[in-house]
């Protein structure tokens, strides 16, 4: 099959369809990956044809965390309809001779209208649980916040709200560029299916039968050397804590790093920047920053990773086998975290906004309790057993063929 995946979103929503498309191109599929440009590094890395799409996620970031997570949303729902013109004429010169269209993240109602011109089936694909379910609360709203008896109902609005912020741009450009009529009503016919692992969160039975948790979605590990500073790090002494806040920007980044400082309290540590502006933060010597490194490779080596909640990271840091400490900045990250605590294998969340060295040195106390390592080790070799890729691999053909 020759198969199209577009998304846009951050690198971590790129990156588990890369490994997606990997493994198709495995199975003997044709496969072309469309993404922001500043997301596609793992595309190449895994030689996945891939090409960029209008918009730059990374500068929208850096421009609008500092206006908290209503601002990025607000950003965020303006990207996406300024460039939805422009990803449906680039999605349907891409899609051209395409058995079927794997759709995700803010481009996601584009790959279903090119899907619906060219006649070709569409099959959704997210790391977040877009599906109502009685289970849980829409991953959008604060946890704690719906009662259980409204959880259908509020990822029902949530999934409406964000209809209803698309659908004019959407059905402009269904009919200036597709040839098809405007839509009225939220898609929810076509399949999905989610690169989440079932020991994070199961399967829903009340789910209808096209909605599949398929387990993460993972980059196949390849041979990593690392640098000889980070090398030597790890070799003199124990297992550091590792910190990093991915694709997250606006970062006050001299309060963050004296916390951080303050927090660990002379425990060994590795710091990845990302996005955050970070790179020039002087350090003390048991603080090692480094540079971008495979999750696979890196976090089974530390002792607990510090992360804002990102379902990547989530993924990443508890099939490695250690605990997390979670700072949510927007979006659904504080769902991830509100899992995790449930798991046992993370304290509640940390507040960015008002995080301190107290709170900060609590939460390493909890992560370094040997029950809590236990468990996590315990819920990693859980995790192991599973094979997302292959699963939803499977999935893809029998929906395709």
């Amino acid at each position: 099959m020759k198969l199209l995946i577009l998304t846009y979103g951050t690198e971590g929503d790129t990156r588990p369809l890369a490994a997606l498309g990997h493994q198709l191109v495995s199975a003997g599929h044709e496969v072309h990956l469309l993404g922001d440009a500043s997301t596609l590094g793992s595309a190449q890395e895994l030689g996945l044809a891939n090409s960029a799409l209008s918009g730059d996620i990374r500068q929208l970031f850096s421009t609008s965390s500092s206006q908290g997570a209503k601002g990025t949303a607000k950003a965020l729902a303006q990207l996406t309809n300024a460039n939805t013109r422009a990803w449906t004429l680039e999605t349907l010169a891409a899609a051209e001779g395409c058995d079927a269209i794997l759709t995700s993240g803010l481009a996601g109602f584009v790959g279903l209208s090119v899907a619906e011109r060219l006649g070709i089936p569409a099959i959704g694909t997210g790391m977040i649980p877009l599906t109502p379910s009685r289970d849980f609360p829409s991953p959008f709203l604060p946890p704690g916040l719906v009662p259980r008896w409204l959880n259908h109902a509020s990822l029902r609005l949530t999934n409406q709200l964000v209809w209803l912020a698309f659908r004019k741009s959407l059905n402009e450009a269904r009919q200036a560029v597709l040839g098809l009529p405007a839509r009225r009503e939220l898609p929810t016919e076509h399949p999905m299916l989610y690169g989440i692992s079932p020991t994070i969160l199961p399967q829903p039975a009340d789910w209808p039968a096209h909605a599949r948790v398929c387990g993460q979605w993972q980059t196949p590990a390849g041979e990593f050397t690392p640098p000889p500073e980070l090398a030597d790090f790890l070799r003199a002494g124990p297992p550091p804590v590792y910190v990093g806040f991915g694709s997250m920007a606006g970062i006050d980044g001299p309060r963050l790093a004296n916390t951080l400082v303050t927090a660990l309290a002379g425990r060994r540590a590795l710091f990845y920047p990302g996005w955050s502006g970070m790179d020039d933060i002087e350090l003390p010597d048991n603080i090692l920053r480094i540079g971008t490194t495979p999750h696979g490779w890196l976090l089974p080596r530390m002792a607990a990773v510090v992360h804002h909640g990102g379902s990547g990271t989530t993924h990443s840091s508890t099939r490695a086998g250690v605990p997390s400490i979670v700072i949510p900045f927007a979006g659904d990250q504080a769902f991830w975290a509100e899992r995790l605590q449930r798991l046992g294998i993370a304290p509640p969340p940390l507040d960015g906004a008002k995080l301190d060295a107290g709170a900060l040195g609590k939460a390493i106390g909890f992560v370094e309790r040997p029950e809590v390592q236990k468990r996590a080790a315990e819920l990693g070799e859980q995790m192991e057993q599973e094979k997302g890729l292959a699963m939803a691999a499977r999935e893809i053909e029998k929906l395709c063929c």
